[in-house]
């Protein structure tokens, strides 16, 4: 199925055809245009990877509430340091996810 851009606010329809109205901003059809098979191979390529990138995200949260559950347990000083290392991490990582994010979404690959 072919995707059709609007060229006001960037939404990426999917159809035979472009929508009447955009469903994001209201643009007349005539705002879409038609993705070329590069930029649609590009756009369902970032799909997949935003969506890996979101999954990574939602288990590093998890991550992050089960070191913080280690540390408060506080069994022993060896413990808290793995959990606090985990915990670093975690959130580390959440933050270079969400900054790659943003990355695609400004070189347009956000489909």
């Amino acid at each position: 199925m072919p995707l059709w851009k609007c060229s006001v606010c960037n939404y990426i329809y999917e159809g035979a055809e472009p929508p009447v109205n955009c469903p994001k901003c209201g643009a007349p059809r005539e705002r879409f245009a038609k993705l070329s098979e590069e930029e649609e191979k590009l756009v369902l390529r970032s799909r997949y990877t935003n969506t890996l990138h979101m999954e990574v995200y939602t288990l590093l949260q998890r991550l992050v509430e089960l070191a913080e559950r280690g540390i408060q347990d506080n069994l022993d000083p060896p413990c808290v340091k793995i959990f606090g290392e985990v915990k670093e991490f975690s959130l580390t990582a959440m933050q270079k996810i969400k900054a790659e994010l943003e990355t695609h979404m400004k070189k347009g690959k956000w489909g």
